[in-house]
């Protein structure tokens, strides 16, 4: 897709190029040309001679140049719980927090949205999602804020409108505050895609329609959660297949594994994405694989609550969509989706598959192009190739830190984190030597630790 001579130009070059497209092309030093927001070139070498309105030249002299990360999923606003009930599992944690989340309000969200987003584009994110169903009665414009928060970050952004209606009167998790009637939260979430959902090619802003899990949601909204996601066309998200207690929850409760209660409840497809599923056997991999229903694998959230190795080689081999995810930074408190390039190789070889599980461009693959198969915007994104948005990001590699590997793939994802020299997104730089561009970053971290602090004494005082 060529530019016109009047669109401004960017020229990265002298750098290795990991495109990540169809036949992971890579180049030891090459360029890659930015024309407006658009990708024009990508190629070993100089860039090409006579390029119209170049208003910068990049020397990516000891760089990797790769396509954006894209989160799969996540929970911002735990961003102002971070470091409580480190010893639990999910539902323990759950438990143990739910009394604190149901306290939440719009200062609060826009705050932690403000600090997710931060650490995450500084980390080479460039698009972000956030999955947000905690909505307490009169605690303002919550998904407003969240959005908010990621059209001033300057990352591309899915808000996964998350609900819940089953509480503890229900025999669910949540408290009673804490939740939606079935009718309250069909009509919000769809208000939530009326006001805010871009279907457009390039759009900075998308939503998707997003029910916690089966163990806080009726199967009624289930159900007409995902009527309305189709009648909207957009896509639909929830928790699936996390823990042990949650499959024997489904059993006990619907008389079925998730698999089959996502099944029965329009919830497999290729419009779809879960969170999680660790714990998958063989049919509920062939399920999704048959129905390219896609999944967000959270290796470091994982871990930390104690749920297990997802089966992400044998996702792969059978044609499952698979993104990598951050989770909440309430389990996951980094809050960086890079270190989850290396969390999810390492903690993978755990497995069955063991030195066999994923290698590095795997990895890579996951964190970029999967990423964007999960979130239905493959055709725009997740590759650096002549037509795509200009979302891509500059690693520095030629540090001590990954001085002495020689290939800067494998440095990227068994190295340390690497410092994120620049990034674009949409053609725009938004983070510069690791620092943001558009927001300030000690005005965020005052922000988010006020928040976390008031948080906290109101449910002291409840």
């Amino acid at each position: 897709m060529a530019a016109s001579a009047e669109v401004q130009r960017i020229v990265i070059e002298n750098c290795a190029i990991a495109t990540v497209d169809a036949g992971d092309t890579e180049y030891t030093s090459g360029h890659v040309v930015v024309a407006g927001n658009l990708i024009e070139s990508v190629g070993a070498g100089k860039a090409p001679e006579g390029l119209e309105n170049v208003v910068r030249r990049v020397d990516g002299t000891g760089h990797l140049v790769t396509p954006g990360l894209v989160n799969t999923h996540h929970h911002f606003y735990q961003w102002i719980t971070r470091g409580l009930a480190t010893d639990h599992n999910l539902f323990n944690w759950l438990v143990a927090l739910y009394p604190t989340w149901a306290r939440i309000d719009e200062r609060m969200t826009y705050a932690a949205a403000q600090g997710s987003l931060g650490m995450m584009a500084r980390g080479g994110v460039t698009t972000a999602m956030d999955h947000h169903y905690v909505f307490p009665k009169g605690s303002g414009d919550l998904s407003g804020s969240i959005i908010r928060a990621a059209r001033e970050t300057g990352v591309r952004f899915t808000l996964a409108r998350g609900s819940m209606d089953r509480s503890e009167k229900d025999g669910g998790l949540p408290p009673d505050f804490a939740v939606e009637t079935l009718e309250g939260a069909l009509a919000a979430t769809e208000a939530t895609v009326d006001e805010h959902h871009d279907p457009s090619f390039g759009a900075m802003t998308q939503v998707a329609v997003a029910p916690c899990s089966p163990f806080s949601v009726s199967t009624e909204l289930m159900r007409q959660g995902a009527e309305l996601a189709r009648r909207k066309g957009v896509r639909l998200h929830t928790h699936g297949s996390e823990t042990v207690e949650e499959e024997q929850f489904c059993k006990e409760l619907f008389g079925m594994g998730p698999t089959e209660y996502f099944e029965s409840t329009g919830w497999l497809g290729e419009d779809v994405w879960m969170a999680h599923c660790v714990h998958m056997n063989d049919s509920d991999i062939a399920a999704f694989a048959r129905t390219r229903t896609g999944v967000a694998h959270c290796p470091s959230s994982n871990a930390r609550l104690a749920a297990g190795i997802a089966r992400v080689p044998d996702m792969l081999a059978a044609g499952v969509p698979v993104g990598l995810g951050v989770d909440g930074t309430a389990s996951n408190e980094s809050g960086e989706l890079h270190t989850e390039l290396r969390n999810a190789l390492l903690i993978n070889r755990l497995g069955a598959h063991r030195e066999a599980a994923l290698n590095a461009r795997q990895a890579l693959r996951l964190g970029t192009y999967g990423g964007a198969q999960v979130l239905g915007r493959a055709a725009e994104i997740g590759s650096l190739e002549p037509g795509k948005l200009a979302d891509l990001v500059l690693w520095k590699l030629d540090t001590l830190a990954h001085a002495s590997i020689a290939d800067p793939v494998t440095a990227l994802v068994f190295g340390a984190a690497a410092p994120v020299t620049l990034s674009l997104v949409n053609g725009r730089p938004v983070v510069e030597d690791s620092r943001l561009l558009h927001v300030d970053e000690d005005a965020i971290a005052r922000s988010t630790r006020e928040q976390a602090q008031r948080l906290a004494a109101i449910a002291a005082r409840a």
